[in-house]
């Protein structure tokens, strides 16, 4: 059997997660000013938007360590790396998120049986129309930053700053039903607080279900293994890969792997392949990070 593991750190990796602290100054400036814009223009919708969005400057600092501490490589206490920090960081920004859901739909029911007297001010729909575009920009700033890094807590961060401008979608119509429908329709800035709660507690069970895949070595794509599978196989000297583990850890991949090998082959022959698998696993998917072989023999 030749083991082939060894031990890689990147010191480079630190800086993937620097568009989290982008992310987060932005949410923390938002927070504040929705909230100030909520309070003087007595609105619960975007006084639920702003809760959210403060809710945003925490999770986001949460992803920021926990891929910080995800990308560190390997010790003595802990082996494989600190991968699993990561997809922890996913599942706490899940929890705060149904957390801020279950608050904004405790307000809303309060507003709707206090019974509004009055609508919300208009300039709260200017807050919530720059509320949107800038959500939405760092949405697709975050996606287009993790098409490298492959973070399950970037992608959380992006779903959740998608959700944030989904819910001020919501919230501008309905203060914009409550200021100019009348006052028949008074009750709709409530009513856009209850439908926001739905799609935030909705996107934190999208955000936590990979996550937790992850924490229980869930496997990837069967395309990602038949194509790991299929490299190992043209590696001369192999005869045939008879077992394939991948399981995600941080934004790589471990890779475990019986090969199989011609059966007069001396040890060291066979261990020779056995690198010459890994070097060439590396070279063609950057995502894994090391590889463990066992080598059989073929009678």
């Amino acid at each position: 059997m030749a083991d082939s593991r060894t031990n890689i750190t990147d010191s480079g990796e630190k800086e993937k997660a620097s568009p989290m602290l982008f992310s987060l100054f932005i949410n923390l400036l938002f927070a504040i000013g929705k909230g100030i814009a909520a309070f003087f223009g007595r609105s619960n919708a975007l006084m639920a938007d702003a809760g959210e969005s403060m809710s945003d400057v925490l999770t986001s600092f949460i992803v920021w360590v926990g891929i910080r501490t995800a990308v560190k490589g390997p010790d003595a206490d802990h082996p494989y790396g600190h991968g699993k920090a990561e997809p922890l960081a996913s599942i706490a920004v899940a929890t705060f998120l149904m957390i801020a859901s279950v608050i904004i739909a405790s307000r809303g029911v309060e507003r709707l049986w206090n019974k509004p007297n009055s609508p919300p001010e208009v300039f709260t729909l200017g807050v919530l129309i720059a509320a949107i575009l800038v959500k939405f920009i760092i949405y697709y700033y975050l996606k287009y930053k993790n098409k490298s890094v492959r973070s399950n807590a970037i992608l959380a961060e992006a779903t959740h700053n998608r959700s944030d401008a989904i819910t001020s979608l919501v919230a501008f119509a309905g203060i914009s039903i409550s200021i100019y429908g009348g006052s028949r329709y008074m009750a709709a800035d409530a009513y856009a607080s209850l439908i926001s709660s739905v799609i935030i507690a909705y996107n934190s069970l999208k955000i936590f279900r990979p996550a937790f895949d992850e924490i229980m070595d869930a496997a990837p794509s069967h395309e990602l293994i038949e194509k790991i599978k299929s490299i190992a196989e043209k590696v001369q000297g192999v005869n045939e890969v008879e077992k394939c583990q991948v399981r995600k850890m941080g934004m790589k991949y471990l890779v475990d792997m019986h090969v199989y090998v011609n059966g007069s082959l001396s040890v060291t022959e066979g261990h020779a392949i056995s690198h010459l698998v890994k070097d060439a696993l590396r070279a063609s998917l950057p995502e894994i990070s090391d590889v463990l072989i066992h080598i059989e023999p073929t009678l």
